[in-house]
């Protein structure tokens, strides 16, 4: 990034059309956006919420042709348990959010734009380079992450496009706040999607620029158009954690499946709320119950490596067999074959390989490598 320019020049100058599926004329020169529920309607000249969609002329510029980070990460990391086990995917993201959540862990790049204490440098990047690096380091998943992917689903696409066509699949990390537009648009492009389900409280998500009833309906949207789906909910002491609230959140993940992956994952202090205490063991076993009592068969609490070991693990829901051990984002072993249970020929639901890796051989656990 030129020295000469401040962090909202250069991006200004770093930006595509928008997929017309992901934007309509409202007459009197402005656009309404159609990449995330908020379905902002922009004037010339201005920007809609997430500050990186912006009216020039009368059309929508979008993010495109930079990565504000890029990484090689295990797939466990992001987190897909369900998904090719013991692999790698090439992580990229850019800057901007549609949400300003005070416990982001990615706050560096997501919330760049409104907070002057955080940082990051982009650099231009072409989609081929993308490509070419993920079939380098042996990644068979590239993943859109580390900021809202969403709101820069257009760039997302054109990386997405030649890596479909390399054999790749290609997943989104995501808060959920999704049009059927945008749902529509990317499902030809990508198979995996995560939603972090952040509250079951309607103020909450409120507050942090959302509408529960919107992620609802997509994360609903998602699973009918048959992307393989896991979700995630942090788990905040004394923000969503009491057992009426993972109760609900558990209960709507299995009324549309019980197959859905849930990930209960531990909160530890950080940007906003750098001052609240860490998520406890008890906090991570209500939420477990809770997934359990609703009949989900796959539950998992995250972010607490190593010290709750079996509900780490994938198990067999048909006769109770251990599949995959893990500690953390590595896999110590991976019993499954194929799609199936080695034991009773149960079919797991997920996204599986014929011979996938029996044990993790990345090293060091939680690495995470960076691509310079």
């Amino acid at each position: 990034m030129s020295k000469r320019l401040s962090l909202r020049e250069w991006l200004e100058q770093h930006t595509i059309l928008a997929a017309p599926e992901l934007t309509r004329q409202e007459g009197h020169g402005t656009v309404r956006c159609l990449a995330c529920a908020n379905r902002c309607l922009i004037p010339e000249g201005q920007t809609g919420i997430c500050r990186v969609r912006a009216n020039r002329d009368g059309a929508l510029r979008v993010p495109g042709g930079y990565v504000a980070a890029l990484h090689v990460d295990p797939i466990e990391k992001k987190p897909f348990f369900h998904a090719y086990p013991g692999r790698d995917a090439l992580s990229f993201g850019m800057v901007g959010c549609d949400f300003t959540c005070g416990f982001c862990q990615n706050w560096v790049s997501s919330q760049v734009l409104r907070d002057d204490s955080a940082a990051t440098y982009p650099r231009t990047c072409a989609p081929d380079e993308i490509v070419s690096l993920a079939l380098a380091r042996g990644a068979p998943v590239v993943v859109s992450t580390y900021n809202e992917p969403l709101i820069t689903t257009d760039w997302a696409i054109q990386i997405f496009e030649p890596a479909k066509q390399a054999g790749i699949v290609c997943g989104y990390v995501s808060n959920g706040n999704a049009t059927p537009e945008a749902l529509d648009y990317i499902r030809p492009h990508v198979d995996l999607y995560k939603v972090d389900l952040k509250t079951f409280n309607a103020r909450h998500y409120r507050d942090l620029g959302g509408e529960l009833s919107n992620i609802l309906a997509a994360i609903e949207r998602i699973k009918a158009l048959g992307f393989w789906l896991e979700i995630v909910t942090l788990v905040v002491p004394d923000y969503n954690d009491s057992e009426e609230e993972l109760r609900s959140i558990a209960k709507f993940i299995a009324a549309l499946s019980t197959d859905i992956p849930w990930h209960v994952t531990a909160f530890h202090p950080n940007y906003k709320m750098s001052g609240k205490r860490r998520t406890g063991a008890a906090e991570l076993d209500r939420a477990y119950a809770a997934g359990n009592d609703a009949g989900l068969k796959f539950v998992y609490e995250g972010n607490v490596p190593g010290r709750v070991p079996e509900r780490e693990n994938t198990r067999c829901p048909a006769c109770g067999a251990t599949l995959i051990r893990r500690h953390g984002f590595y896999i110590t072993e991976n019993r499954m074959n194929g799609g199936n249970c080695p034991d009773c020929a149960a079919a797991i639901p997920g996204m599986w390989e014929t011979t996938p890796p029996r044990m993790d051989r990345r090293g060091e656990i939680g690495k995470r490598t960076p691509l310079s």
